[in-house]
């Protein structure tokens, strides 16, 4: 009886072998595959790749692995602060061929959003030309406008030359790149971030650099150090599109549980001209755009 069951199965596998033309994988041939624990298995693979490769930013340096291969790459040509701009398909040419291999757009809009001031508190990148503007008009084609690392760049990438962080080989193990950047201050709370993954997201807005300098010395002092304490040096957001916060109490909550919703409204001041009272707004929400606000007041 065992024999013919083994005979039935080594057939039922010939069988498969022949109609599908070819040798199965080995663990194929011989095991039940339980479809559940697979997708489950090849899921949780994935979504740790994107979470860590590509969506979430890194805690020490505050970048996403496009951002820290576009400063890198920028730093490894020579193109820092004092040094003539280089055009910008120099450099997302030189991110994908050594580091990224991906499409050159999505390259050239994360360089782009790091050169823009509405956008970047501390701008990562010197742009030079249309690097887009807040009226939602976007950047000029790479081939048109040039770049290089911002002065406060340079403090994120000092002393990588000196085996301070660790290195790991590239996509086709051609060279090394940096897994994380040196930063010398904390670009993670002065920029903030935005990144939505596989079952994870996250949402930090920027801070003042000399608060955020000012409450890690006082941490750093004081380990032991109250929220509360923190708080009275750092005040709360600071948008590079300015705004007035007018919930405080949503700041306190963002610091003491991580979840905090803050509203922002525009600053809006009266002038006089030629008899006539105008409202005249000279910041607004950070991300908002401002022909979106044009519309709806009109």
């Amino acid at each position: 009886m065992d024999n013919e069951e083994k005979t039935t199965e080594n057939e039922v596998t010939q069988e498969q072998k022949d109609d599908f033309g070819g040798t199965f994988h080995e663990r194929d041939s011989h095991n039940i595959n339980d479809i559940v624990s697979e997708v489950k298995t090849s899921f949780l693979d994935y979504s740790m790749s994107v979470i860590t490769s590509r969506a979430i930013p890194d805690l020490r340096d505050g970048l996403k692995p496009v951002h820290r291969r576009i400063l890198w790459s920028m730093f490894e040509e020579g193109n820092t602060p004092d040094k003539p701009h280089k055009k910008s398909a120099t450099t997302v040419g030189y991110v994908m061929g050594h580091y990224h291999p991906h499409g050159d757009s999505s390259i050239y809009e994360a360089m782009v959003r790091l050169a823009q001031d509405f956008n970047q508190r501390y701008m990562l990148v010197d742009g030079h030309g249309n690097f887009g503007n807040i009226e939602g008009d976007g950047a000029a084609a790479y081939r048109y406008t040039e770049a290089r690392l911002s002065k406060i760049s340079s403090e994120l990438l000092k002393d990588i030359e000196k085996n301070t962080v660790k290195f790991a080989p590239n996509f086709d193990d051609t060279v090394m790149e940096p897994t994380v950047l040196p930063a010398k201050f904390p670009n993670l709370l002065v920029n903030g971030t935005t990144g939505i993954s596989a079952g994870y997201a996250t949402n930090i807005p920027p801070h003042n650099l000399g608060e955020i300098i000012d409450a890690c010395i006082k941490r750093i002092d004081s380990p032991n150090c109250r929220v509360e304490t923190i708080l009275d040096i750092v005040k709360g957001p600071d948008f590079p599109t300015g705004g007035i916060c007018l919930d405080k109490q949503g700041i306190i909550n963002a610091f003491t549980t991580g979840r905090g919703k803050v509203v922002v409204r525009s600053k809006i001041h009266e002038e006089e001209s030629k008899g006539k009272l105008s409202l005249v707004v000279t910041e607004i929400p950070y991300e908002v755009l401002k022909v979106n606000i044009v519309k709806k007041i009109d």
